[in-house]
């Protein structure tokens, strides 16, 4: 008879389970959507452009795996993350991946490195810029996205928004733009377009999900 399992193969048995909540390439981007705020399932399919019924189950599995909660209004299902940590997990995974991947790697400077040669803002610097009148944070994201949580003081301009919306934003300024994330195209394509209308532009590091991960203030509701 096989001896029962100790304690600590338990554990590992449990850790298993969250790690597998991490192992697929969907489930990696639903927990990147659900880090910009809660959602229900129809507005997690159109933001990872995948069938409601496998939003669905790869959100089951998530749920199951401890890292998303949901709770039901009438007959829609909100999903969240169960723990903000988690983009601090999703971000340690990419950092490794970055390090010890040479396919990795090349896909990023590729794709995202040759798009702006500039050194990103960090966060820090982007703090003490903010707090030295410097800089004016633009978020490019969707209002929604917003409105569940965003930096203090940025202001919301959705990408498709910004060509008519230049003359709204400062010149005597550096703005740092930011979006869902270090691979989200939104802020490289704001930050080209504010440089070729004159602006003095950069992108943040990261993303607004790592500014929450990392326990910074967020500001909660649309623009003032």
């Amino acid at each position: 008879m096989k001896p029962p399992a100790s304690p600590k193969q338990r554990l590992l048995a449990h850790f298993a389970e969250v790690a597998k909540g991490l192992a697929h390439p969907v489930r990696l981007e639903l927990l990147e959507a659900l880090a910009q705020g809660e959602r229900d399932v129809d507005a997690l399919a159109q933001a990872c452009s995948q069938p409601v019924a496998n939003t669905s189950h790869h959100l089951k599995v998530l749920r199951l795996g401890g890292l998303a909660r949901s709770r039901k209004i009438g007959l829609q299902v909100f999903y969240a993350l169960a723990d903000d940590a988690i983009a601090g997990i999703v971000a340690s995974i990419r950092g490794l991946a970055e390090r010890q991947s040479a396919e990795v790697l090349r896909i990023v400077r590729d794709s995202f490195d040759r798009r702006d040669s500039l050194d990103p803002v960090g966060r820090d610097e982007l703090l003490t810029r903010i707090k030295r009148g410097e800089a004016r944070v633009l978020d490019v994201r969707p209002p929604q996205e917003f409105s569940a949580g965003h930096i203090p003081g940025a202001i919301n301009i959705p990408l498709i928004e910004l060509t008519r919306r230049l003359a709204s934003l400062p010149r005597d300024r550096e703005i740092v733009a930011y979006c869902r994330g270090p691979y989200c195209l939104l802020a490289f394509d704001a930050v080209r377009q504010l440089r070729e209308s004159g602006y003095l532009a950069r992108r943040l590091q990261d993303g607004f999900p790592e500014w929450k991960a990392e326990r910074r203030p967020v500001a909660i509701g649309p623009c003032s």
